[in-house]
């Protein structure tokens, strides 16, 4: 006869307590051997196995091809990559060297830090206001329309951002067409590079705010109903609940993705830039990532494009960290614990 799976479970040899006390007799905490909670927890290390090994591939085993950043890398030095790292001349840190003396270096970083800022301070707050105004005041029913909508352009592509963007801000878009029909003068905001940092922290807005509403609404949910009433019961109105319950329950979901979103400052959307670069020019469209693109893939300079790279990653490493820092000192966990 077959065992059933929670007949197997019950069968099984469960990990043995241990439990210990204090001199004051208080009982402590003790760790469980890892022979043990490698059997315990294996079904979910199955299940993040594949993701592991995607991470790993795709993220950390690329990392060593950063030691092209100190050598005179040629990739035509020899039949394959290997062997042209292996033959490519040392040069030290003659490449950041350059990249400290380097005026185009230094206008990608003021542009990327530049958007980041405005991304930061216009972006970043609308989902949770979005969440606070569809929890507060949009009835249950019309609440999930509101998140399909508001969650529908995350899926789009950034050409269909793009062109969506054009048909109505363009030149001969709706917008300077219908100004011009009724006499007025129109204007073409794709192409004006005063406005270009504003128009792709719109575009992300519009795209990717929706995401953000998700994760709010599903940290409010977690919220008990009871905390509701019972401040409604003492006659707080529909303001203080919100300025006293809701607002603090999604402080650690912000203090977290504060932290990912500092992480990311000089990552402010390589291919969402690349695809109107054109329009506005380098002077206002050059960030660190298209920077490296230009450098090191259409120009071939792949070492000077690692070395610009590594400063980045190394820069938002630390950014992070001090995110997570302050983080702790405001009592939030962040991204991990102290």
């Amino acid at each position: 006869m077959s065992l059933s799976t929670e007949d197997r479970r019950a069968r099984e040899p469960r990990t043995p307590p241990v439990e210990t006390r204090a001199a004051g007799g208080a009982p402590v905490a003790t760790k469980v051997p890892l022979r043990h909670r490698l059997r315990r927890d294996r079904t979910l290390l199955l299940m993040t196995l594949p993701a592991m090994l995607l991470l790993l591939v795709f993220a950390y085993v690329p990392l060593a091809g950063n030691v092209v950043a100190f050598q005179d890398y040629d990739p035509y030095i020899a039949d394959n990559a290997f062997q042209a790292i292996a033959q490519s001349p040392w040069v030290g840190f003659e490449w950041f060297q350059q990249m400290v003396n380097d005026r185009l270096f230094w206008s990608a970083l003021r542009n990327t830090l530049a958007i980041f800022l405005l991304q930061l301070t216009l972006f970043f707050p609308v989902p949770i206001l979005l969440a606070l105004f569809i929890n507060s005041f949009v009835r249950p029913r019309v609440r999930a329309v509101a998140q399909a909508v508001l969650y529908l352009p995350h899926f789009f592509s950034w050409v269909l951002v793009v062109t969506v963007f054009q048909q109505m801000f363009g030149g001969a878009g709706l917008i300077a067409q219908t100004l011009r029909e009724h006499g007025h003068e129109g204007f073409d905001l794709m192409t004006d590079p005063g406005l270009f940092k504003f128009l792709i922290t719109f575009e992300m807005i519009w795209k990717d705010a929706g995401w953000g509403v998700i994760v709010f609404l599903a940290a409010l949910a977690a919220v008990s109903p009871d905390l509701y009433e019972a401040s409604a019961m003492d006659g707080a109105n529909r303001w203080r609940r919100m300025w006293h319950i809701t607002l603090p329950a999604l402080r650690p979901v912000v203090a977290l993705l504060l932290v990912l979103q500092v992480g990311n400052a000089l990552t402010v959307g390589f291919e969402q830039i690349l695809l109107q670069r054109t329009a506005v020019g380098p002077g206002a469209s050059e960030v660190l990532d298209t920077y490296v693109w230009n450098v090191g893939i259409t120009n071939g300079g792949f070492s000077y494009a690692a070395a610009v790279g590594i400063v980045k990653g190394v820069f938002g490493l630390l950014l992070v960290l001090g995110a997570n820092k302050v983080a702790h000192l405001m009592g939030e966990q962040g991204v991990y614990k102290k």
